[in-house]
């Protein structure tokens, strides 16, 4: 059990958030977005939660799910166990942080507490999603330990209800979601490009769009035809597509008259409408057609009636050139009991399946007397508050939700009708509803046919189906845009280290662009595409980095990454194919975020190591033990640089048969093992010409040379062009507004 520490604060017993900052990208602390908090625990520092009277019962009473929380032990029930024995509310407001989260289904997963040099001063670390969710589940995770500690009460439904309506208006829509979460599973990486649903997967060159359930892909006059119902069924049948017979009409005679030509029952409905908005089906007199016109007509510009096909609504999801997914409709039907109206039959037969509700959640909409639904009781000579005998049965809706899952029933003559229908249409991704009875049996054999063909479709009934299993339709459109072997990555070199990081990342940028690649370049001078400087960087280096990885131009990226920016705003790509360290300077501290010794800085630039892929290199230099250290952290492979081959870690590297590069005899040497290449003397670089190997300032410019072609090497860059792209480079920016920002800080 834990004993209280020795008191030295004046402060009250309290939490109080100091500070709160969010990471949005591979940091320090983890890979994924974070917010890191800053708290005070006051006096609180000498109560550990064992000597807080009734304050486990509390806590594990209000969050029961907290067992489900390991912690240390590595075992359910570990974290209260923590609890029982005693533990700081830094640690315990950590992990009910991340239960808020997982209670409004966004799970957290990461988290930690750690004490900084300041006695009773914390930082709070936990996976973010979204900035403003998790600084309100932050505070509502304060008020609720802090109540448990005060034994005051604390309506945590209430807690959890708000940030979930937060959540609900703020994450991704679940469509969306479910296709940047299969990204994410492929290692292709993802950008949010507005508040809503507009989301870049991939870099520069290589990115994707997509919108919900639409990609850059779908064309907006394959969009505005899927919307003109006629037009539609007019190229689906030229295809030999089966669409039901049927007309636009003008008034209400006019949809009477179309009745009669085509035979009742009749289908009418808005011809440009959506989400089955203003639809009547199975109509057979003139008021029912008549009635049904006036509301279509108020929810689209035109009204359309077509013959009625007996069967089930179905849903196909068409990807590319494939179903990947379909769905049946079912009729909402009540039993009468004698001494209960249809609208309490509704609200106890229907109504109170757990599946349906209003939300993402539920798979199914609740029951409604809606305008069609007054039409079908009307038929069966029922109203609303009419109290059907026991044992009748009367129905609602002819087709209710399309939620219940039938892919594995397809017959394939059906799937290429839909696939077609698609085709015809011209969109990549396309719901596809259908009537028909059986959907295992070909259309013609039962008189089915295609109805609509639907632009951006809604995924959740795929992915939440009330009956069925749930399809991957998310990794089904993922690879439709991002075929196998393709991840959406372009080159990225990433530069860090305490000192010679921008002339490093100059220089790589000049030689990838020297060989061929446009490259965008994000560091201290300003931010540049090929060789134009569009614009300084203003020291928002998340920005500036996001800038040039959002440009569809860009083949190829270098970024420079200071201590500062990784600290404070986390490294803005996910992976990269290069990593250079430059160098660790020991003194250097960061106070103003308890940065104080050298291993503090040290967890800080191997971020840097930490992101290069299996597939990448990391490029350090030998002659600082600390960045040398680094080449085990690193998960491919590593080239070390040096200006003396006699560098104990270089030369270690080289007699491994390893990559390294070094200056010998003023000679620049790329060296695999014993098999060595002179790449040219160093006085033919202009930016190292007369460089004195004998000081510290002539030996790091010549390292920060050594580096850029390492990392040039790596990435397959030939000797002949990194030698032309050295005898080249400009090592003074020519862009006039570097060039006053570099004066502006010389004076």
């Amino acid at each position: 059990m834990l004993a209280p520490r020795p008191a030295t604060s004046t402060k009250r017993k309290d939490i109080v958030i100091l500070d709160v900052t969010y990471i949005r990208g591979p940091s320090r602390w983890t890979y994924e977005p974070i917010l890191e908090a800053v708290i005070d625990i006051g006096e609180l520092e000498d109560y550990p939660s064992n000597l807080i009277p009734g304050f486990y019962e509390r806590l594990s009473s209000w969050l029961p799910t907290l067992i489900e929380h390991r912690c240390s032990y590595g075992e359910r029930g570990g974290f209260l166990r923590r609890v029982r024995e005693g533990t700081w509310p830094a640690h315990i407001l950590e992990h009910v942080m991340l239960e808020l989260q997982d209670l409004i289904g966004r799970p957290g997963g990461f988290g930690k507490a750690r004490e900084t040099s300041e006695r009773g001063v914390y930082r709070v670390v936990v996976s973010a999603l979204h900035e403003e969710v998790a600084l309100a589940a932050l505070h509502k995770a304060r008020d609720l330990v802090m109540a448990a500690i005060e034994d005051r009460p604390f309506d945590v439904a209430a807690a959890v209800e708000e940030l979930k309506d937060l959540a609900d208006r703020r994450y991704l829509g679940p469509s969306t979601a479910c296709i940047v979460e299969a990204a994410h599973e492929r290692r292709i990486p993802a950008i949010r490009l507005n508040d809503g649903n507009l989301v870049q997967l991939g870099y520069g060159a290589r990115q994707r769009r997509i919108w919900t359930a639409e990609t850059d892909r779908t064309s907006a006059i394959a969009e505005g035809i899927s919307r003109d119902k006629d037009l539609t069924k007019r190229l689906l049948q030229g295809c030999g597509v089966p669409v039901p017979e049927g007309r636009l009409v003008d008034n209400a005679a006019d949809a009477w008259a179309a009745a009669e030509e085509i035979g009742v029952p009749v289908v009418v409905k808005p011809y440009d409408g959506n989400h089955g908005r203003g639809v009547f089906t199975n109509l057979f007199t003139r008021q029912e057609v008549e009635a049904a016109w006036e509301v279509a007509k108020e929810e689209g510009s035109g009204v359309i009636v077509e013959r009625f096909m007996l069967g089930n609504e179905h849903r196909l999801l068409v990807v590319g050139n494939r179903v990947v997914a379909a769905a049946k409709g079912e009729s909402a039907i009540v039993i009468g009991d004698g001494r209960s109206t249809v609208l309490q039959l509704i609200d106890a037969q229907l109504n109170s399946d757990p599946r349906r509700g209003g939300t993402e959640d539920h798979p199914l909409n609740l029951v409604r007397i809606d305008s069609a639904a007054q039409i079908e009781l009307a038929r069966q000579q029922c109203t609303p508050e009419s109290v059907p005998a026991i044992g009748q049965a009367v129905l609602i809706q002819r087709n209710g939700n399309v939620a219940f899952d039938v892919t594995d029933e397809i017959h394939p003559s059906v799937a290429a009708h839909a696939v077609l229908a698609a085709r015809a249409v011209g969109l990549d991704i396309a719901g596809i509803d259908l009537v028909a009875q059986d959907i295992s049996r070909p259309l013609a054999a039962q008189g089915g046919a295609i109805v609509e063909v639907n632009a951006g479709p809604g995924l959740l009934m795929h992915l939440k189906p009330a009956e069925g299993s749930p399809q991957p339709v998310g990794s089904a459109i993922v690879e439709h845009l991002f075929p196998a072997g393709d991840n959406g990555h372009i080159p990225i070199v990433g530069v860090s280290g305490s000192r010679g990081k921008t002339r490093v990342a100059r220089l790589v940028a000049h030689l990838l662009q020297f060989s061929g690649q446009h490259t965008g370049l994000a560091c201290s001078d300003g931010v540049f595409l090929g060789t134009r400087q569009i614009s300084d960087r203003n020291g928002d280096d998340w920005d500036a980095a996001n800038r040039v990885l959002m440009n569809r131009s860009v083949q190829a990226a270098v970024f420079e990454n200071g201590v500062h920016s990784i600290l404070t705003q986390g490294l803005a790509y996910e992976r990269c194919r290069i990593g250079v360290v430059t160098r660790i300077d020991p003194q250097l501290t960061l106070p103003d975020y308890d940065v104080r010794t050298p291993k503090q800085l040290y967890d800080i630039v191997r971020t840097q190591v930490d992101v290069v892929l299996p597939s990448g290199t990391a490029v350090l230099n030998a002659a600082d033990p600390a960045v040398a250290e680094m080449a085990a952290l690193c998960d491919g492979d590593v080239v070390f640089f040096a200006s003396s081959p006699e560098a104990a870690a270089l030369a270690a590297h080289r007699g491994a048969g390893r990559r390294t590069v070094f200056v010998r005899d003023g000679q620049l040497v790329l060296a695999r093992g014993s098999e060595e290449t002179e790449l040219l003397p160093l006085a033919a670089v202009a930016s190292a010409r007369g460089a004195d190997l004998r000081n510290d300032t002539g030996r790091e410019l010549v390292e920060d040379l050594l580096a850029a072609v390492g990392a040039a090497w790596a990435l397959d860059i030939a000797p002949d062009l990194i030698r032309t792209g050295l005898e080249t480079f400009e090592p003074v920016p020519a862009c006039p507004v570097a060039a006053a920002a570099r004066a502006a800080l010389v004076d």
